[in-house]
């Protein structure tokens, strides 16, 4: 995905830590009241007056440049819209109160989208939910270059999942071809990359992105279960079928190794026969008792 924008670029602002510039404001405000109090007694002229307002006044607009951040928080300096920096040192901090100031969280954020029901590669229509990683990487991109950049990566992913699934099928894939149901940490991986490519203008970095919810639409949902359980039966009964041959050669070669009983070939296809009918079979064999012979 390409995005032919011009990208801001986070660096680091010019500011300063509170404590001093904090200690200094409420100097300056105890020192401005006392000076009026006194002025308005008669302690001191009538100029101390004028000079305890300054005071004051200075204290409170130095008092509107501090501003505390907390660990993995940033904030943004402009001036007049003009893009100033972006600090980063937790703490309380000062500025220029003439500054203004956008605060943008850095933690990593964790969002599952809502369940979406599109099409898989095959057309079947299924539904589909992701849940991502995300974080904010550069302060400046995500402030400046898109409009609300929570809201861009939840758009962002539900796109990223309608491009996903129209590449593979939910299950039954051609050969060796990926599925959404087999092939979970694949699918996951390619998520993750196309998120990724398409929310980095925004500065935005995707640190893990997997499917929350995978399933067939209500409408198809009983259908492919029976065709799943169907698959299901014909699997098992595979498997009992070359397990019961394997059971009857070793058993013939076994009475041929000891000599118990010497069968010609019309014999061991009829003891074949009988071996695969009592272990293949779902029911318990009924024993029969020949008097007769094979022959009659």
């Amino acid at each position: 995905m390409t995005v032919s924008i011009n990208a801001s670029a986070e660096r680091p602002a010019r500011t300063s830590g509170g404590i001093l510039m904090l200690l200094l404001s409420l100097a300056l405000m105890v020192a401005g009241a006392a000076g009026l109090v006194m002025a308005i007694e008669g302690s001191l002229p009538p100029i101390a007056l004028a000079g305890g307002i300054v005071s004051a006044v200075l204290g409170l607009v130095l008092v509107c440049g501090l501003y505390s951040l907390q660990p993995n928080e940033a904030m943004a300096i402009l001036l007049f819209g003009d893009y100033r920096g972006t600090d980063r040192k937790p703490g309380l901090r000062w500025v220029l109160p003439w500054y203004s100031r956008k605060k943008v969280s850095m933690r990593v954020r964790n969002v599952t989208s809502d369940k979406l029901k599109v099409n898989d590669k095959r057309g079947n229509p299924i539904e589909i939910a992701a849940n991502v990683v995300w974080r904010v990487s550069d302060s400046a991109q995500a402030l400046f270059d898109v409009d609300d950049f929570a809201a861009f990566v939840n758009i962002q992913i539900d796109t990223a999942l309608r491009d996903i699934t129209s590449h593979y099928a939910y299950d039954h894939g051609e050969e060796h071809e990926p599925t959404l149901r087999a092939d979970a940490e694949l699918v996951a991986e390619k998520l993750r990359e196309e998120l990724h490519a398409r929310v980095k203008v925004a500065g935005i970095v995707v640190d893990e992105a997997r499917l929350a919810h995978l399933a067939y639409a209500p409408e198809i949902a009983s259908a492919m279960l029976r065709r799943q359980q169907a698959e299901a039966v014909l699997a098992a009964r595979r498997l009992i079928v070359q397990g019961a041959v394997g059971m009857v050669e070793a058993a013939l070669d076994d009475l041929g190794q000891r000599g118990v009983v010497h069968l010609d070939e019309e014999r061991k296809a009829a003891m074949v026969s009988n071996l695969l009918v009592v272990l293949c079979a779902e029911r318990e064999a009924q024993p029969v008792v020949n008097a007769g012979t094979l022959y009659g």
